[in-house]
């Protein structure tokens, strides 16, 4: 199964519910990973761009999009990114395919 980064931000009211109710919420992300037919691998509260990183296994990028698209229509979030991780066995399996991919530089 592929893997995944996940990348979001919490929106205003939503910092704030969490800081009147402080939660641990990487069951909740464990539980839509799992509905999906997939695996939580790592969840952090981050600094930055973004608040929370994950690292899922999912079925494929219908899965993944139908993740991101249940997080943001729960309203909580300003900013949701997905990145398809490779492994590096796929890394290399690419690096030996691109030098057989035909391509000339502009001049």
């Amino acid at each position: 199964m592929p893997y995944y980064l996940i990348q979001a931000s919490y929106k205003e009211s939503a910092a704030k519910a969490l800081m009147a109710r402080p939660q641990e919420r990487s069951g909740v992300v464990k539980k839509m990973v799992g509905s999906l037919g997939g695996k939580l691998h790592s969840y952090f509260m981050a600094f930055g761009e973004y608040d929370v990183v994950a690292i899922v296994e999912l079925p494929g990028n219908e899965a993944a999009v139908a993740m991101g698209l249940a997080s943001v229509a729960g309203g909580a979030l300003s900013k949701y990114n997905t990145t398809v991780l490779l492994s590096p066995d796929e890394a290399s399996g690419a690096m030996k395919k691109a030098k057989k991919v035909p391509y000339t530089a502009p001049k």
